[in-house]
């Protein structure tokens, strides 16, 4: 291989030697293209020094674009030919001190508990299939994290990205919004990818935030959110009824916070979300 970023030539000959078909399960697509791993590695601001998770790094396209930035990586590397695989790579790629830099974590990124190094960015391609759960398992489990940037489908991208009021705010929406702000920042194309995906792609930067509350708040905004979003078109007063024990319950403690019983959880911002979830006892 020709030493520097892994291009389609590169790719192919690595899950050749590998014996390795990208697989949907894994939400497996491989970037090949330079320009979109420097592109990332960019609007993610990494600096020289900085320690970088990166889940889901596959072949190493990103994980050099990282490390050519100087940074220190922690990947975290569900499957066991390409965990092993990245340090060869770099090595041969980079050379030595690069592959000395690099930390690499075979393990499911939603099993997590905690990482080495104390990363403070997230910058990775996330596998599209589970984004959302291993974003949102991430930002609870390393409290280390301030800012970052992740690859994810498009329409993914937008919901995490979306304000109240917006067709697309959701759950995600809200979640995303407890741990601090977030922006789309370009699209991808779909010809960087091996194989090319059937969805489009879209880059999603964050900033991390002062979080609301403790832990136990967390648990239960998020039991909330999950209820007011399961029937979309429901009014809150029905949808929280769940959560409250009756309709008129939760009548009362949404009026008691300053919230319609007759609204609808996209009306609703994360600081509403927490008063709401605040009448839980």
């Amino acid at each position: 291989m020709t030493p520097g970023l892994l291009g389609p030539a590169e790719v192919r000959d690595l899950a050749e030697l590998l014996d390795v078909t990208p697989t949907k399960k894994l939400g497996q697509n491989f970037v090949h293209d330079a320009n979109t791993v420097r592109r990332i590695v960019r609007v993610g601001a990494v600096q020289a020094g900085d320690t970088v998770v990166e889940v889901g790094p596959g072949l190493g396209s990103l994980t050099l674009g990282l490390l050519e930035a100087g940074a220190h990586v922690v990947a975290v590397e569900i499957d066991g030919r390409l965990a092993a695989q990245l340090p060869a790579t770099v090595a041969a790629q980079l050379g030595a001190e690069a592959a000395a830099r690099l930390t690499v974590v075979h393990q499911d990124a939603l099993t997590v508990e905690s990482l080495p190094g104390e990363p403070t960015r997230l910058v990775a391609n996330l596998p599209y299939n589970v984004s959302v759960p291993v974003l949102l398992h991430l930002l609870e489990k390393v409290p280390s994290l301030r800012s970052g940037v992740v690859m994810v489908q498009a329409e993914v991208g937008e919901r995490l990205a979306a304000g109240p009021g917006s067709k697309v705010y959701g759950s995600p929406s809200v979640k995303a919004a407890w741990y601090g702000s977030w922006r789309t920042a370009g699209n991808v194309s779909r010809q960087v990818f091996w194989p090319v995906p059937n969805v489009d792609s879209i880059l999603v930067a964050f900033e991390k935030g002062e979080a609301p509350g403790d832990e136990a708040l967390r648990r239960r905004v998020f039991a909330v959110v999950d209820a007011a979003f399961q029937q979309r078109r429901k009014m809150l007063r029905q949808s929280l009824s769940g959560v409250f024990g009756g309709s008129a319950e939760a009548s009362a403690a949404l009026e008691s916070v300053g919230a319609a019983p007759t609204a609808r959880g996209e009306e609703l911002d994360v600081e509403a979300f927490v008063r709401v979830a605040g009448r839980l006892s």
